[in-house]
């Protein structure tokens, strides 16, 4: 098959450009294709326009609205706004009593720690301070007799 050329002309310069043409492509089944008709043929109508011009085509059916639902007494955002405030309160009151737990917590170990610190420096204080059983000067006094201011 000869394939046309055409000729592109650029800044006084011919230059030649092959055309290609599609070809149709070999069919890839080997079955015949069969028409199949719908089971009733729809109605063809014509209109004529003002201007005279026939416009011809299928009838389609109106599209039909869909039916309106009836709305509720109270609007759905209404009652998300007032299930957000139960909740929200719901919240609130649960990290109400987190906070609480949290300072009980806080002064429970506080005292704790206090009362460590009075048993741990009583016990340095005993150390310490105490009698214990070596190293210590130990002083026996014994009955003493005074006649005329003077020890005996």
């Amino acid at each position: 098959m000869n394939e046309p050329t055409a000729y592109r002309r650029s800044a006084g310069n011919h230059t030649a450009v092959e055309v290609h043409r599609p070809a149709p492509l070999a069919p890839t089944h080997t079955m015949p294709l069969v028409p199949v008709q719908p089971g009733t043929i729809p109605a063809v109508a014509s209109i004529v326009l003002p201007d005279g011009r026939v416009v011809t085509g299928y009838a389609m059916e109106p599209t039909k609205p869909e039916p309106v639902v009836a709305k509720p007494a109270v609007s759905r955002t209404a009652v998300n706004i007032a299930l957000g405030g139960i909740g929200f309160g719901a919240v609130c009151g649960g990290l109400f009593l987190l906070t609480a737990f949290i300072a009980a917590l806080t002064a429970f170990i506080t005292q704790l720690i206090t009362l460590a610190a009075v048993i741990f420096g009583g016990w340095i204080a005993v150390q310490i301070f105490g009698h214990g059983s070596g190293g210590g000067n130990t002083f026996h006094i014994r009955k003493a007799v005074f006649k005329r201011n003077h020890f005996n």
